[in-house]
């Protein structure tokens, strides 16, 4: 079974000095954290918020090279987590079959943010946590700690 999930946000894990991806369930209370790097943040802060950049960066060549051969990014699927590592697939549809390609969660993410794609997440991983002093930082955060990361 799969979860719909939105991006509630981006965080600077001072810790580790990677960002945290928050994903939250539309329907529900469940979060999902996910650890990214600074590159990768910057292509999800810049689809949410919608700036346009001269030229198309790769997430939008990307959804420029679907739309190019009349497929639609269908919505994007966090699979799987083996050794804190988590696995996401890339769905399309040509009008004819459905394809899925393998990506990394943070730039599947920032294509269906691009496509307007729904994000979901395998119920299994939902709840992995890494650890309660996370969980427990996770819930005491501000809105102003959801700052611009660029």
């Amino acid at each position: 079974m799969q979860i719909l999930m939105k991006v509630e946000g981006l965080l600077f894990d001072p810790r580790s000095g990677m960002y945290i991806l928050l994903l939250q369930q539309v329907e529900g209370s469940e979060t999902l954290p996910i650890w990214i790097g600074k590159p990768e943040a910057d292509a999800i802060a810049l689809a949410i918020g919608k700036v346009a950049t001269p030229r198309p960066l790769t997430h939008d060549l990307v959804k420029s090279v679907f739309e190019g051969l009349s497929a639609k990014i269908t919505r994007v699927v966090i699979t799987e987590i083996v050794d804190n590592t988590y696995y996401a697939l890339i769905y399309a549809f040509d009008g004819k079959k459905e394809v899925s390609i393998d990506s990394r969660p943070s730039d599947a993410i920032a294509v269906a943010l691009r496509a307007q794609a729904p994000i979901y997440v395998e119920d299994e991983i939902v709840g992995v946590r890494r650890g309660d002093e996370l969980e427990d930082w996770l819930k005491n955060l501000r809105p102003e700690d959801f700052g611009n990361i660029m």
